[in-house]
């Protein structure tokens, strides 16, 4: 078990004073077997009034609404909780699940819903190209058929931050060979559900093992991202392939969504003056440090 901080500081700018539409806030995680929240707390400049809800996928969303017109909006969320690894590796996956292919009871089926289908548009089929390969000999072992997808987007992309909005599409990844964590979580998802397995998107945070005196890891210090997928009798299994990483410790689960565009850590709207800019300043401490 790890107890650590995460504050994530999120400042707009503009040119004159302008007028804040409701704002959308995903930053607080739900508490799990494998995460416990201890501690969170919200501080908005200008204040604002707060509600609480639930999405359609059961994560816990702020709605604010801010009362005065300022010419800076500064959300700042910090989390002190406890992050409990599995005993890896430790996936019972059913029998008739241990091999691909295999086909999900129908009760998973109609649960898995949408997170079975495929998002994006493949007119050319390089998705489906590059898929192939790993079920080139068959059957194969579904949890080394997964993790061999992560490891293929690990070793063969290159890793580009990228600070504009959005995420590439999976064909726009493999034609260019590179993306963000974003990018690399959504073509994981993407070539999952190819192979008929139901995936879903993993918005969160990265503690970098390097302040430990250990390997560090690509993604830390801002928002990160990775997916995960439902196998029989072992359940959600996250691979994070920015790092090559499989249900690790590290990975601080916010939230999950069918799609990467559903899980924005900080959406609204404004009227008035220009947009000066955006900073986000995220860190992810130990309490042994």
């Amino acid at each position: 078990m790890k107890v650590l901080t995460v504050r994530h500081a999120t400042t707009y700018r503009y040119a004159a004073p302008v007028t804040f539409g409701q704002h959308r806030l995903m930053l607080r995680p739900r508490d799990s077997h494998d995460l416990r929240l201890n501690r969170a707390e919200l501080t908005l400049s200008p204040p604002g009034t707060v509600r609480w809800m639930h999405d359609v996928f059961g994560n816990s969303v702020a709605l604010v609404d801010f009362g005065a017109p300022a010419v800076e909006l500064s959300i700042i969320s910090t989390l002190t909780l406890e992050r409990y690894a599995l005993d890896r590796p430790n996936f019972p996956v059913d029998p008739e699940a241990e091999t691909y292919p295999f086909v999900y009871s129908d009760s998973d089926r109609g649960d898995l819903g949408r997170l079975l289908d495929r998002h994006y548009p493949d007119p050319t089929g390089v998705v489906d190209e590059w898929v192939k390969r790993f079920i080139a000999e068959k059957p194969v072992g579904t949890l080394a058929l997964l993790a061999a997808i992560n490891k293929a987007i690990h070793d063969e992309l290159a890793y580009q931050a990228r600070y504009a909005e959005g995420t590439q599409s999976p064909v726009d990844t493999l034609t260019q060979r590179s993306g963000t964590c974003r990018d690399y979580a959504l073509l994981f998802i993407e070539a999952a559900r190819t192979l008929g397995f139901g995936a879903r998107f993993v918005t969160g945070y990265l503690y970098d093992p390097g302040l430990d005196g250990t390997v560090g890891v690509q993604g830390a210090g801002s928002t990160h991202a990775w997916a995960e997928v439902y196998v029989p009798g072992a359940g959600w299994i996250e691979f994070d392939p920015t790092n090559e990483l499989i249900a690790a410790e590290s990975l601080i689960r916010v939230a999950v969504t069918r799609d990467a565009s559903q899980a924005i850590p900080v959406s609204g709207t404004f009227t008035g003056g220009a947009s000066l800019g955006m900073t986000v300043e995220v860190s992810v401490t130990s309490e042994s440090r």
